[in-house]
């Protein structure tokens, strides 16, 4: 399948090229040129999330050199089955994305542009993958990518602006994988990423991909844990499923908006951002007006700019139409801060500061009368913010394992000034 830059300008390319290159060259963000269509029956017999994935994904590969090894990535990057559960008594569910290695839902993105770009040919000098990380897409690509042959791995990340055990995890990789600690926001950091991946001169010196959602390898496989869950909960209650999507990037968000395109049985998606609240501002009617990032509780949603807004209205130019389709609530710290509260003595569920932004969000829509089944998406493992958590609950949060063995490695990350002719010197002497 050919896709083409939401700019326009730039011609057409293979999408195996958009994997490869990340950005358009005219700056612009790569989108299929069309989108298949499903039923649920297209999936009967498929039930786990690997199985999902390679009939979901199928048609976007199908005349592309990914395609002969798509079974295999799948395979890999799809291995665990993301948990659909109730949360509490009534029709509200639980998504868990958190059981990757990391311990976050950017795990299955990352594996699986990892096996994307190791099924393409590559030259003698590495490709340099360059990302920005609020939080959480470090580590998992830094996971998926470490010792790699044929591949470097460079993580920019807001000093100071992340929890301390993320910090950890972005640094404790070594070999190929090396952790900046930019001096600013995580829009800093995109904004230096977004500028060395713009720069020809600069990509023909030094070979560069990218690993944030403004990657197709990213944003595609994100759709599959929606397809499957949807499909479960249809097979199982004949119903459609509402989502609350935690998002501040906006790729997790549009790959719920883009499976329910392609028809699967998703109703209802509603986005819960944090205090950096641009999304609800323009759902709510207002302009789309970027601004610089505000710290919260919930850090992997601390964005001011979100990049795949522009995919968002290259699909529904109509400013109208695209409210129809979507909303989207804030919340701020003080109400994260009661509803992991809340979670935990009514529940006994310890929820990440991203998850409570859906869980709020979601009881908020149950309070003004919402009906249906509806799930929150949970993004990230508890703890991964036991300096948040743990004090509102009173005790400790039991540490994942792989999480616990990333914890007992070494950690180094080497501070980086908000300067993009800093940041190409280091990739060229990495």
């Amino acid at each position: 399948m050919k896709v083409l830059s939401t700019r326009g300008i730039a011609s057409p390319v293979a999408i195996s090229q958009a994997i490869a290159a990340g950005l358009a060259p005219d700056g612009g963000l790569y989108m299929p040129e069309h989108w298949p269509t499903f039923s649920p029956a297209d999936f009967a017999g498929d039930e786990t999330l690997a199985a999902v994935g390679k009939r979901l994904l199928a048609p976007f590969f199908a005349d592309d050199a990914i395609g002969e090894r798509l079974d295999a990535i799948c395979d890999d990057a799809f291995a665990v089955t993301p948990p659909l559960r109730r949360f509490g008594t009534g029709d509200d569910f639980v998504l868990e994305l958190f059981h990757g290695p990391t311990a976050a839902f950017k795990d299955y993105g990352a594996a699986f542009l990892a096996g994307c770009l190791g099924a393409l040919p590559r030259g003698e000098v590495p490709l340099t993958i360059v990302v920005a990380t609020s939080g959480d897409t470090g580590a998992a690509v830094g996971a998926a990518f470490h010792r790699k042959p044929g591949f470097r791995v460079a993580i920019l990340y807001p000093d100071g602006r992340v929890s301390p055990r993320q910090a950890h995890q972005l640094g404790c990789f070594g070999d190929n994988v090396r952790a900046f600690r930019v001096d600013g926001s995580f829009d800093d950091c995109q904004r230096l990423v977004k500028s060395a991946l713009s720069d020809a001169e600069f990509r023909s010196e030094v070979p560069l991909g990218s690993a944030n959602s403004i990657s197709l390898g990213r944003l595609l496989p994100q759709m599959t844990y929606y397809a499957h869950a949807s499909l479960m909960h249809w097979r199982k209650h004949a119903t459609t499923l509402n989502f609350v999507v935690p998002t501040g990037n906006l790729g997790n968000g549009l790959a719920c908006v883009l499976a329910r395109r392609m028809g699967l049985p998703i109703g209802e998606i509603v986005l819960a951002s944090n205090a950096n609240a641009v999304l609800p501002d323009f759902f709510a009617g207002g302009d789309y007006t970027p601004g610089p990032s505000i710290a919260t509780l919930a850090n992997a949603m601390d964005v001011g700019a979100p990049n795949n807004f522009e995919r968002l209205q290259w699909l529904y130019p109509d400013a109208g139409g695209l409210r129809a389709l979507l909303s989207a609530d804030a919340v701020d710290d003080a109400t994260i801060r009661a509803t992991i509260v809340d979670a935990w003595q009514r529940q006994g569920e310890a929820i990440c500061p991203h998850t409570a932004c859906a869980v709020h969000v979601l009881q908020r829509r149950r309070a003004a009368g919402a009906s249906g089944d509806w799930v929150a998406v949970s993004t990230a493992h508890p703890a991964k913010f036991p300096e948040v958590v743990e004090p509102l609950i009173g005790q400790a949060i039991a540490l994942p394992p792989a999480l616990a063995a990333m914890l007992e490695r070494p950690s180094h990350a080497q501070a980086l000034a908000d300067d993009g002719e800093a940041l190409r010197d280091l990739l060229r002497h990495g």
